[in-house]
Formats: C-alpha cells, sequence, structure tokens
C-alpha cells in the first residue's frame, strides 16, 4: 500500500477506537446494558447491525472463492451458512418466539424452559459451554479470513515467521493479530452499544465499497471461454477451462465434472449435497440460532420490531450477492494470476489506484470487525450470565461482572488465535462450523421448541453427544484415523446429529420429565407450535384460537419467506452478471412472494397474542 492508503486505514482505525472509547460510559451501567443495550436500541440499528456482522471478510472470500470456481451455482452450495438463510424463519416467528422468552443468551433460556433445578441448571451449563466452544471456532474463522486479506497489504517482514516443531506461525498469523487486537479495544470496552453503532457506522463504508465494486465489475465484459483455478487436494491449483453461459447459468444440476484431485471435487454429487443443505437449513431455522444473531432479538422491544429488524437486515444482506458476483467477475478477468480462488479479493483490491484502494481495504476491515465484536460480544456473556454468575459467584456484584466480561472476551479471543494455526484454509473451518459443531446443535435446538416431554437431561445429553462428536471428529482427521472417503462434511454432519439425535432420545426418555407448571409457564410465554396440546388446552378458549391463527399464518407465511429470500438474493446476483432472463423470472417469482408475504406476515405484525 501507499502512505495514502495507510493514512485511510489508520483514520478509519483510531475512528473505530473512539467511538467505542464514547460508548464506555453507557455500557459500564451493567451486564443487562452490556449485553443487551437495556433492549432499548432502535430496530433499524439492530438490523443494520445484524447486517454487517453477516458481511465478514472471511465468509466473503470463501462465497466468492465458490462462485469464482464454479460460476452462479457455487450460490446453491452457499446454501449450507452464507447465504443466511435462518433469516426467513427469524423473521416469520423464531425472532419473536425468542424476543418473548425476555432473557440474554440462549444458555439462560433453558432455565425458562426446564426450570431452575437440577435439569435446568445442567441443560444451561451445556449450552453454555459449547456456545463458548462455537465462539471460539468463529474468532478462528474470522481470524484466517482477516489475516488471509491482510497479509497481503501489510507487508509483515517473513522474518517474523516463527517454526515451533511441526508447527509454523506465519505472516497471516500477525496480520490477524493487528485486526484483532484493534477490535478489541472497542469490543471490550463498550459492549453491544458500542457494537451495534460501530457496525452501524461500519455498515455505511461497507455499502460505499458494494457500490464501487459493482459499478466497476459491470463494466468488464468477459469473453465466451475462460478458466478459473481450483485447489488442489495436496496443497496446490489447478486451472480449468469453462463457458460463461455455462459460468453465469443457475440451472439445477445433479452431478458437476470438477476433476478427483481437486479439493472442490467434493461438490460433485451436486444435486445430493444442495438438497442436504437446504434440508440441513430448513431444521436449523426451526430451531433457531445462538450467539450474535440471536442476540439481536434478545435485546429488541416488542415482536413487531423483531419482525422488523429482521426484515430490514435481509433486505440489507441481499447487497451482498451483487459484491460478491461483481468480484468473481474481476477475478476472471484477472485470468492466471489467479491461482488460489480464496484469494480472489485480496487480489482485485491490490490492484486498485491509491487512495481507493485504502478506502476499500479500510471497508473491508470494517466487514472483518463487525463480526469479529458481535461475535466476542456475546460468547462473553455465556461466560459471565450463565457459568460464573450462576455457579461460581451468585453474588457477584455489577462491577465484578463487567470485570469477568472484559477478561471473558479476552481469553475467548485468545483460544480462537491459538486454533487459528492448525488450521489449514477458509473453507475447512467454515466447513467444520456449519456441517460438524452446528451439527451437533441442531437437533436438541430444534426438539426443544416442538416437543413438549423433551426435559433439561435430554437436551443436555444431546448437546453433549453432538459437539463432542463433532471435535473428535475433526481430530481424528487430522491425525489420520478417519479415512479420507469419511472426510467429506456430510459425513461429519450425518455423525454429529445422529448421536445428538439418540443422546437427546435416551436423556429424556430415562429421566423423568419437567414440571409440568415450569413447562405450562414456558408455552404460556412462547406459545410455539408443535406437539403442546395438553398445554395449549389449559389457555382460555378465544386465547387458543389467537394462538392457533398465528401459528397458521406464520406457518403459511414461512413457506412463503424461505423461497422469497432465495429469490431476492439469486435475483440481485444476476443483475450484476448481466443474465436478464434469469433475472426477470427471479424478479417475478420475487414480486408474487412479495404480495403474499404482505398478506399473511406483514399487516399482522403488530398483531400480539396476550395470555391473561
Amino acid at each position: 500500500m501507499h502512505a495514502v492508503d495507510y493514512t485511510i486505514v489508520s483514520v478509519y482505525l483510531c475512528a473505530m477506537v473512539i467511538v467505542g472509547l464514547l460508548m464506555r460510559k453507557k455500557a459500564k451501567e451493567g451486564i443487562e446494558s452490556y449485553f443487551l443495550g437495556n433492549r432499548n436500541i432502535p430496530w433499524w440499528a439492530l438490523g443494520a447491525s445484524g447486517m454487517s456482522s453477516n458481511l465478514d471478510i472471511s465468509g466473503t472470500m470463501i462465497i466468492v472463492a465458490l462462485i469464482y470456481a464454479i460460476g452462479a451455482k457455487g450460490f446453491y452450495i452457499e446454501i449450507r451458512g452464507g447465504v443466511t438463510l435462518i433469516m426467513a424463519f427469524l423473521m416469520i416467528y423464531m425472532g419473536k418466539w425468542n424476543r418473548r422468552s425476555k432473557v440474554m443468551t440462549v444458555a439462560e433460556w433453558m432455565s425458562l424452559r426446564f426450570g431452575n433445578g437440577k435439569q435446568g441448571n445442567l441443560a444451561r451449563f451445556i449450552q453454555a459451554i459449547t456456545s463458548i466452544i462455537f465462539t471460539i471456532a468463529m474468532i478462528t474463522y474470522f481470524a484466517i479470513g482477516g489475516g488471509k486479506f491482510l497479509d497481503t497489504f501489510l507487508g509483515i517482514p517473513q522474518s517474523w515467521v516463527l517454526h515451533i516443531g511441526s508447527i509454523t506461525i506465519g505472516t497471516e498469523f500477525w496480520a490477524a493479530l493487528i485486526l484483532i487486537s484493534i477490535a478489541m479495544i472497542y469490543t471490550v470496552a463498550s459492549g453491544l452499544y458500542g457494537v451495534i453503532w460501530t457496525d452501524v457506522f461500519q455498515g455505511i463504508l461497507i455499502f460505499i465499497a458494494i457500490i464501487y465494486i459493482v459499478i466497476r465489475a459491470l463494466g468488464i465484459q468477459l469473453p465466451d471461454e475462460f478458466s478459473v483455478a481450483l485447489p488442489l487436494k495436496d496443497g496446490g491449483f489447478m486451472h480449468l477451462g469453462t463457458t460463461l453461459r455455462e459460468w453465469t447459468s443457475l440451472a439445477p444440476q445433479w452431478h458437476l465434472n470438477i476433476p478427483a484431485e481437486s479439493d472442490y471435487s467434493m461438490y460433485n454429487v451436486f444435486g445430493i449435497l444442495v438438497m442436504f443443505y437446504l434440508f440441513k437449513v430448513i431444521l436449523e431455522g426451526s430451531g433457531g440460532t445462538g450467539n450474535y444473531m440471536i442476540q439481536r432479538y434478545y435485546a429488541a422491544k416488542n415482536d413487531k420490531e423483531a419482525g422488523l429488524l429482521s426484515l430490514f437486515w435481509t433486505g440489507l444482506l441481499s447487497f451482498r450477492w451483487p459484491f460478491i458476483a461483481a468480484l468473481a467477475i474481476w477475478g476472471i478477468s484477472l485470468g492466471t494470476r489467479i491461482t488460489d480462488p480464496e484469494m480472489v479479493l485480496p487480489m482485485v483490491v491490490s490492484g486498485l489506484p491509491i487512495g481507493i484502494k485504502g478506502f476499500l481495504i479500510a471497508c473491508l476491515m470494517a466487514a472483518a470487525m463487525s463480526t469479529f465484536d458481535s461475535t466476542v460480544n456475546a460468547g462473553a456473556a455465556y461466560w459471565v450470565k450463565d457459568i460464573y454468575q450462576q455457579h461460581i459467584n451468585p453474588n457477584a456484584s455489577e462491577k465484578h461482572l463487567m470485570r469477568q466480561s472484559y477478561w471473558a472476551s479476552i481469553l475467548i479471543v485468545v483460544s480462537g488465535l491459538i486454533l487459528s494455526i492448525f488450521i489449514k484454509n477458509i473453507n475447512e473451518i467454515w466447513s467444520w462450523i456449519t456441517m460438524g459443531l452446528g451439527a451437533g446443535l441442531l437437533i436438541p435446538q430444534l426438539v426443544r421448541w416442538y416437543w413438549h416431554r423433551v426435559n433439561g437431561y435430554g437436551y443436555a445429553l444431546g448437546v453433549a453427544s453432538g459437539m463432542l462428536t463433532a471435535i473428535l471428529w475433526k481430530l481424528l482427521i487430522k491425525v489420520g484415523v478417519i479415512p479420507d472417503a469419511m472426510v467429506p462434511e456430510y459425513f461429519s454432519f450425518l455423525a454429529a446429529s445422529l448421536m445428538s439425535l439418540l443422546g437427546i432420545i435416551i436423556g429424556t426418555l430415562a429421566t423423568a420429565p419437567t414440571d409440568e407448571k415450569i413447562t405450562q409457564n414456558f408455552y404460556n410465554v412462547t406459545r410455539p407450535f408443535g406437539a403442546w396440546g395438553k398445554y395449549k388446552l389449559m389457555l382460555p378458549e378465544v386465547a387458543q384460537t389467537k394462538i392457533k391463527r398465528e401459528n397458521r399464518r406464520d406457518i403459511i407465511s414461512t413457506i412463503l419467506a424461505v423461497p422469497w429470500q432465495l429469490t431476492l438474493f439469486m435475483f440481485m446476483m444476476n443483475l450484476v452478471f448481466k443474465s436478464w432472463s434469469q433475472a426477470l423470472i427471479l424478479g417475478l417469482i420475487f414480486i408474487a412472494l412479495s404480495v403474499g408475504l404482505y398478506f399473511t406476515w406483514y399487516r399482522h405484525l403488530s398483531t400480539e397474542v396476550k395470555i391473561d
């Protein structure tokens, strides 16, 4: 970078630290303020912050790599997580169900669901531990992507590379450390207040970057035939020829023809994988999410604002896809200068003019830091609220809890940084997070909402079984015990999800059910649909009718919302591809689904069933 670029980046970083420190006084009021902003943050700020948190460097690099290497069909692969399809479920009903719980963390939610006795406390403790593990994995993911991106520009000397036995700590690690250290300052100091308002500011920068990249990419005319780079299983790269028509086509295919020696050959069973990803995301969305995404719903003021923040969040997030399409097009135009698909983003930015390069780097650092700050703030809450205050020091003062918040944040980040030394690329850690760790939580998080019989012991055993399976699976792959034929991500998903299902069934049926008064109170508060027959019948008939009507609307709306979100994102991407026929079809479908959602969901947003 030129001195001008370094100056622009430095000004941005200083501004972030200053904003965070200015929010420190507000955050120091207590942990309710530190982790939830006293539930008084506007819905549009929560939605804008959510978008910024979803649009991170690591995710952008891996999605750009898939679109660049596979073409528009790479979109279907990222249904596994990068499309954030769970937003459709949060928008319609899962967001408001969680908001009604009025808790601070998913772990604290366990006390509402299973009570404050042994089973509730066990479920809460296990959930807190697994959420912290998940947070550490997310920090690792952030560090690998952020380090890989920044290392291209910072010019860190090779003398900084360390060799400790068979472990190499490269320049990418030090680049990530610099970025994380700066983000830590305002994240630790200002809590959710600082996270939300710095994210809003960073979201503005992100949109400026999107507009610039898209406009430049629209002026690029790709040839009818070109080649793309693919990663090899041995760590090298190869180039493979394709056509513009094939590359921009969204027409579903049952099978891809990626060479077997490529690391991406796992996607050759394309049709099966896409159905698998869609099935996985539907289960995941129906069970809700955790960590930084759900934290924004706990901070929402009411049901209506939970819906509005989701709608705004999804609308803003749709602009990620023209950005990704533009970067992929730009990467194609660079020809054989691209070897590693995950390096398309930094290669594009490195070729920009002085000044613009610095500004774009600052914008992309904003994307990275907005993911990091949300993840750390949400992760620290599990230690403070669900472990330290619950089991170690129940009488701790607010000042003492705030100190624990600071130390928890620091230790989580250090753990994630250490783990990043052992992971080779972004796709590896993202695949493990979505298809391993996520699979371990999927079944327990699903059944807790819909099956009244599940108890705290069953939930705890299900989560513990799934998470331990995911961790052991990864370790056994690393040491070579699991053969290559079992390495594809769907095997880790099946192993973790099946073990968690077995654990939850055994744990639930082998122990006594949750006290009926606790279960009845949970149903009265959240009012989910599912197997709640006798608890629903305990309510006045008028309330039963209103709940039934609301549940029916939510189910119909969700059926519309899933394709609504998918068509919106694909439509936005096709505008940049200049695939006008595909864009027209997707646009018409999107309009029709939007009309349906208006009548089944949007006009009922202010309607909330009251249980007297």
